[in-house]
């Protein structure tokens, strides 16, 4: 199986700022430039500290190694650039309106930054995730190995060695090249209209990214955004009190690590994993967003308005980092929830529809206080679901979204049958002959195959399924409840209680959920 190309990520190589900002110190003076050199593009030139991104474009990670270098050796070869737009604000700062993926790639070639470099690093606090880094290095070897790096040329235009003749002659042309530029003329409103008619045609932006950058200064965008980049990156939270940008930017990174961390890797070869698995971009984002609404109850993006003083932010992330702690975290509310059971498949392919469906089923445990009677029937409940995957056909008729209500009141049904008896074996059964409309048309068949196909060789969800199949039989249960225990979510408990006159001992001692720990049991 061929290796997939990694996104690289260029984000952090041009600034992102307001439309609106107002520097009084300057004064939009003289003509706009028709062309920038490579020289205009070095860290410490007259014009790269002022370009700028709008604060509302997506994140400048949609191209692949091999189209990266591409562009930079299409440019070398002095073959037709598409010109890039810019605005010039009142501020003389030098918005990028169209061609940010051009413009970062030859930024990323002559300031040696793919992603992880210096520029980045400051930019991301020092917080480059391992794909990212991977991605860098992919596009480095790459550049290496067909073009050679900027320092490369920069050395032979004062030595000239005997080299290539082809990178020679592209030595000698760097000093005429440029890229050609078109500058949108009108106040921050018409570069604004601007930006969203040319974004719109040939590479229109996504459903997500619209909602967002329409959304951009709401609570729910704002604490999106945050979430989805750990708390680093362009602060869209900067015009808050520091106090409140702390907070903002530290539960961001508890709720970032708490749902997407440990990285998933593929094939699985731990049950160690994340509550959701890898993502496109785009995809993650709308997970985050969807997550961010429906805990706090949000059905349109705008509805709550504005969000001058980031009080409401703060206040719909803590309710975010309420729920997530208590479906995995070593908090002692947490239920513990093995990621395994309730957000994969056999294969280990992430589920998220469960996950939405998961979500909403806390809410409603906390709404209706039935924590406890979940957690009686836990065992069983989670051999149901996980011999009967029943939640991709709930789904399968409509979005993951849209879906959410129903698979929680499928789970609830499952809590419901368990609580009056019903053997777990015949759970499944009696829902499908009860044949609930709300549900679709349910079968029961096995948990979703692997994706087999005639050869030798063991496809790479074949392998996890594989590792899935003999590992998790092993691994450990609470000794309150017996649910599936999730690696390092547990609480060591008394067996005796220390009220009762029991000791710190071995013998004393017990694994458990926090929640079975600290709340059930007592």
């Amino acid at each position: 199986m061929a290796k997939d190309s990694l996104k690289v990520s260029l984000d952090a190589l041009i600034p992102r700022e307001a439309f609106e900002i107002q520097d009084q110190q300057g004064q939009n003076i003289g003509r706009n430039v028709p062309m920038i050199s490579v020289r205009d593009l070095e860290k410490n030139s007259f014009f790269y500290p002022f370009l700028r991104k709008p604060d509302f474009q997506r994140e400048t990670n949609e191209w692949e190694a091999d189209k990266i270098c591409g562009f930079i050796e299409s440019f070398l070869d002095g073959d037709l650039i598409p010109s890039v737009i810019l605005w010039r604000s009142s501020s003389s700062y030098y918005f990028v309106i169209d061609g940010s993926h051009r413009l970062s790639s030859l930024i990323a070639w002559i300031n040696d930054d793919y992603g992880d470099g210096k520029i980045s690093r400051e930019f991301y606090d020092g917080d480059i995730t391992e794909e990212q880094k991977n991605a860098s290095q992919e596009v480095k070897k790459l550049i290496k190995e067909k073009i050679g790096s900027y320092k490369d040329y920069q050395s032979l235009t004062q030595q000239q060695k005997q080299v290539d003749q082809k990178i020679l002659d592209r030595a000698r042309n760097l000093g005429a090249l440029g890229i050609q530029l078109q500058w949108v003329e009108g106040d921050s409103a018409k570069a604004e209209a601007s930006f969203f008619k040319i974004n719109q045609k040939a590479a229109p932006i996504g459903e997500t990214e619209m909602r967002l950058l329409q959304a951009r200064k709401t609570p729910n965008g704002v604490a999106a955004r945050a979430i989805m980049r750990s708390g680093t990156g362009h602060k869209y939270w900067s015009d808050f009190s520091p106090e409140k940008q702390n907070e903002i930017e530290t539960i961001a990174q508890e709720l970032h690590q708490l749902i997407f961390e440990p990285k998933l890797k593929n094939p699985i070869k731990t049950l160690d994993v994340p509550i959701v698995g890898n993502l496109s971009t785009s995809e993650k984002l709308e997970v985050i967003l969807e997550f961010v609404n429906m805990v706090n109850d949000i059905e349109k993006d705008d509805q709550l308005g504005d969000d001058p003083t980031g009080d409401k932010t703060v206040e719909l992330l803590r309710n975010c980092k309420k729920v997530i702690q208590r479906i995995n975290s070593s908090h002692p509310s947490s239920l513990g929830l093995h990621p395994i059971i309730y957000f994969y498949n056999n294969a280990g392919k992430p589920k998220i529809g469960s996950f939405y469906g998961i979500v909403t089923l806390m809410l409603h445990l906390e709404k209706t206080k039935s924590f406890s009677k979940f957690t009686k029937v836990r065992k069983d409940f989670e051999w149901v679901i996980w011999q009967d995957d029943m939640v991709p056909q709930i789904v399968t008729k409509t979005t993951a979204v849209k879906a959410r209500e129903k698979v929680k009141d499928f789970f609830m049904i499952i809590v419901e049958k368990l609580s009056q008896g019903t053997d777990k074996k015949n759970v499944i059964k009696e829902i499908i002959a009860e044949k609930d409309k709300s549900f679709g048309t349910l079968k029961t068949k096995a948990r979703s195959n692997t994706s087999d196909t005639p050869g030798k060789e063991f496809s790479r969800e074949t392998k996890a399924a594989a590792f899935i199949r003999d590992a998790l039989p092993g691994s450990p249960r609470c000794k309150i409840c017996n649910g599936y225990l999730p690696s390092g979510i547990n609480s060591i408990d008394h067996i005796k209680r220390k009220a009762d006159g029991g000791l710190g001992t071995l013998d004393n001692a017990q694994l458990t959920h926090p929640y079975c720990n600290t709340t059930f049991k007592n």
